[in-house]
């Protein structure tokens, strides 16, 4: 993979990991453009995804240090909620390893096409969120069952097109938490999974061996996204509460479409 394409796609994945929009399907969008624009299959993506993802959870450790800071404290409670609600994600992420062939999981995992067909998906959950009224419980005060709930929202999220971020400030607006109680769970409950995927992509890139990714090139798509993503979650969670979340709708959809369109035409 080129210099340029790993920075590329280390400014997506910054702004599409904690953005609404998904990270996972734009990331399957764009090497498909790129590859349509007459660049060689990207054998490497694998590797490439691993440490951009890296990248961005190294910017919510950053982000979120206090809140981190105080789990060790006074709101130790929510380690076991967190455990909970990232039980979902785990299973079904396993499940998907283990009980689909090679073949089946990248068409899944690594198709624009079912990007595509998802983006909307997000987009619906957006509307809702934006339109649901504001609670005024913390999430330090969740129940375990109420983590399960956004847990299990968070798990749908591993299929490309459909938001982590998205999905899970929505399932914390659902279940009665404040817009920034959301949005701090939903990224605190990231954390746990990105690095839990990471480690076993990781395992996997190892047992596949290297595709020479030049080091550089990979401490250049981290740095990227690690920078791109602070500053996209920090507007984020300006916008969440603003209740903002609805305008990303008008950019999913038509993404969607197009998407789709373009697959299925060429």
């Amino acid at each position: 993979m080129s210099f340029w394409e790993i920075v590329l796609l280390g400014v997506v994945q910054g702004l599409t990991e904690f953005l609404p929009v998904s990270s996972s399907g734009h990331l399957v969008v764009t090497n498909a453009i790129l590859e349509a624009l007459g660049g060689s299959k990207m054998s490497d993506l694998l590797e490439v995804s691993i440490v951009l993802h890296l990248g961005t959870l190294v910017s919510v450790l950053v982000f979120y240090r206090r809140e981190l800071w105080r789990l060790l404290g006074v709101d130790r409670r929510v380690i076991p909620l967190l455990a909970v609600g990232t039980i979902p994600a785990l299973t079904f992420g396993l499940l998907i390893k283990k009980c689909l062939s090679n073949g089946a999981e990248k068409f899944l995992l690594e198709n624009p096409l079912v990007a595509g067909m998802l983006f909307p998906v997000t987009a619906l959950a957006l509307v809702w969120a934006a339109r649901r009224s504001e609670g005024n419980s913390d999430y330090t005060q969740l129940s375990w069952q109420k983590s399960l709930v956004i847990g299990a929202l968070q798990a749908v999220a591993v299929l490309p097109g459909i938001s982590r971020s998205g999905f899970t400030i929505a399932a914390g607006l659902g279940v009665g938490l404040e817009r920034r109680a959301a949005a701090t769970f939903a990224f605190l409950l990231a954390i746990p999974v990105i690095a839990g995927a990471g480690l076993l992509e990781g395992l996997q890139a190892l047992n596949q061996g290297t595709t020479g990714t030049p080091p550089l090139h990979l401490a250049v798509g981290f740095t990227v996204s690690f920078a791109v993503g602070w500053i996209a979650l920090k507007q984020f969670i300006h916008w969440v509460q603003q209740g903002h979340l609805a305008m990303f709708a008008n950019y999913l959809v038509p993404l969607g479409v197009g998407v789709v369109v373009w697959q299925l035409v060429s």
